[in-house]
């Protein structure tokens, strides 16, 4: 007889459960907003005119990229734990509209879009217009914590029953 329950096993519609379940609040996000009203602002904020050539990789779609930031902003997300979660958690890459692990922004090029939007405040000018047009749908946002913690290990120290007395004493 055995002591605890086995796994049970992958059901058939386990990845749709998994998919649908956890995504409600960003799923309600892409609901109530338009991402794509950001578009003109960014790309006018974005775009080089002076590219020489079209060689190299093509940049990323900075309406994705803001959404990225949005995500950060809301869950309190590093650049680098961003990247992690978003690898990690199909919510948002449902809420990013992103389908292959490849497509998932590295820690760098979210630093990069953050900083070109940065220097000219364009960012909290777009997340202020975002936190009114949540605020116009009756939607409070409350800004939360994703904490990574990290396991050290570290070298226990034992005293002696002399050196615990001398302690007491």
């Amino acid at each position: 007889m055995q002591k605890y329950r086995q796994n049970i096993p992958k059901s058939l519609f386990e990845e749709q459960y998994t998919i649908n379940e956890p995504s409600k609040p960003l799923e309600m996000l892409s609901q109530c907003l338009d991402f794509e009203m950001y578009r003109e602002k960014l790309e006018s904020v974005l775009t080089k005119e002076d590219r020489r050539s079209n060689a190299g990789r093509r940049p990323i779609d900075p309406v994705l990229m803001i959404k990225v930031m949005f995500i950060q902003r809301i869950y309190c997300l590093s650049n680098e734990l961003a990247e992690y979660q978003i690898k990690d958690r199909t919510s948002f890459r449902q809420f990013l509209g992103i389908s292959s692990y490849e497509d998932v922004p590295d820690e760098k090029t979210i630093w990069k879009y953050r900083e070109l939007l940065a220097k000219n405040g364009t960012f909290d000018e777009l997340f202020n217009i975002f936190l009114l047009h949540l605020q116009d749908l009756g939607i409070k946002m409350n800004e939360g914590k994703m904490i990574d913690a990290s396991f050290v290990v570290a070298p226990r120290q034992r005293n002696t029953k002399e050196e615990n007395k001398k302690i007491q004493q």
